[in-house]
């Protein structure tokens, strides 16, 4: 048996009907050949035809010592028929479509009898294209080590015959033969929890400099907004692709980070969002922003979450586009100056101050209805391929993420950069926030207005 951190374990303890706790993501194919429903039998026969498994699609939670949550156990032998089904549209539709049937599948739980983790294929797309729905555990992977896993399935190569399946990969080039990820044993978690502790009055006496001297956004300085509510278990979906060259642009005539201008942009669709519902509170949003730990030479094999959490003033009492993105541009720069000057294990300590009222709300939600909330939304930013990508002979047109939407956090916003295209995927409690979809068009109004601005 392997222990569970007391990170990855956090999302199994927290989990329940209403809170499902795995990442997804919702590929769309455009076959090469232009042959769909070909492209969707040879996919399906690849993916049901590996049947060699790398240990974390094996692992489901096992109880130690009579106690679930403390470690896990390896299967010997994987279902692939439960875990890979395939699905069809009943007529033929676009992203809308298979946008609603990755909704309904997000949310499902996963089978803790079973490895957790699902594939669907989905056909029957127009233009001959077809989806992919894809989730794992948030307890066995974060969502940089699942993009990094993804990434390792594909090539740049069109005309390329391989065709790989994320639970059968072969070794990574990128990681350093010298520098093995260490077993969790007893021992192990033993002394890595050691570290944290012994590092965690340095990380507080940084955080307090940095509160004071910099003033960073403190938890629990968020204005309750109707995104910060209880929620239920059925979730809604929505994607949309933009250009990069557009986000590239406002990014060079502004001295910005291209991180900073997608934060603007969701900071005017979330302000333009609340406006249409007569519910902008006149304090600035805060988003949380999830920072990977991982070393490049990191290729999500080992599967766990190594994620640092910033918290960023997202300016939505500010009517001007360009004075918001001035103002997200500071804060993300304070954040990111503290974080530099911490060692891995300080910046997890760090993180852990950051997110103790989350950590709070998700073991006792009642607890979220009787305090501000720490910030108002996870925006995530995870880095995906520069180059057009192929799977099977197929190119992947777009890759939205999904993510956990929470109590008190009713909407999520996480996406990642395919070639010359930015992939937006939002996931939200399906009664609270129920035209979710409208967010979408703010965040395309939200990038004309930086454009109109700005040049």
């Amino acid at each position: 048996m392997e222990f569970i951190s007391p990170v990855d374990a956090l999302f199994l303890i927290a989990e329940s009907r209403e809170h499902p706790m795995h990442v997804g993501s919702l590929s769309i194919f455009d076959p090469v050949d232009g042959t769909g429903p070909e492209f969707a039998r040879r996919a399906y026969a690849t993916l049901a035809a590996d049947q060699h498994f790398h240990p974390t699609f094996r692992k489901r939670p096992a109880r130690l010592f009579g106690t679930p949550q403390l470690a896990w156990t390896v299967d010997s032998a994987v279902d692939l028929d439960y875990h890979v089904q395939r699905w069809a549209l009943p007529e033929a539709g676009g992203l809308d479509a298979v946008t609603e049937v990755a909704a309904a599948l997000h949310s499902t739980l996963l089978d803790r009898h079973r490895p957790l983790w699902e594939a669907h294929l989905i056909e029957g797309l127009a233009g001959d294209r077809v989806g992919l729905y894809a989730k794992m555990h948030h307890a066995l992977i974060d969502g940089v080590g699942a993009q990094r896993l993804l990434q390792r399935t594909l090539t740049t190569d069109p005309d390329s015959g391989e065709a790989l399946v994320p639970w059968h990969l072969p070794p990574s080039t990128g990681r350093r033969a010298h520098a093995p990820r260490e077993r969790q044993t007893l021992a192990g978690r033993a002394r890595a929890l050691l570290a944290a502790a012994g590092s965690a009055p340095s990380a507080l006496r940084l955080a307090r400099t940095a509160l004071l001297e910099q003033q960073l956004t403190l938890p629990f300085a968020a204005p309750r907004t109707m995104f910060n509510v209880p929620i239920g278990g059925a979730r809604r979906c929505a994607a949309r692709s933009w250009p990069l060259d557009r986000i590239r642009q406002v990014k060079k005539m502004t001295g910005t980070t291209l991180n900073d201008v997608v934060l603007a942009m969701s900071a005017g669709a979330l302000r333009a969002y609340l406006l249409e519902h007569v519910a902008l509170p006149d304090k600035p949003l805060i988003a949380m922003v999830p920072v990977s730990l991982r070393p490049e030479s990191d290729d999500g094999d080992g599967g766990g979450n190594a994620v640092a959490a910033l918290l960023c003033n997202l300016a939505t009492d500010l009517p001007d586009p360009a004075a918001r993105l001035a103002a997200i541009s500071t804060s993300m720069h304070r954040s990111k100056e503290i974080y530099r000057a911490l060692s891995p294990v300080q910046a997890v300590s760090l993180s852990a101050l950051t997110l103790s009222p989350l950590a709070l709300s998700l073991l006792l939600p009642a607890t979220a209805a009787l305090t501000s909330p720490p910030f108002n939304i996870v925006i995530s930013n995870i880095p995906g391929p520069r180059e057009p990508q192929y799977w099977n002979g197929a190119r992947v047109a777009a890759s939205y993420p999904l993510s956990i939407p929470l109590d008190g956090q009713a909407v999520n916003i996480t996406l990642t950069s395919n070639a010359d295209s930015l992939d937006i995927g939002i996931v939200a409690c399906r009664r609270g926030v129920p035209d979710v979809a409208r967010l979408l068009d703010h965040l395309e109004a939200a990038l004309t207005d930086l454009e109109d601005t700005v040049y």
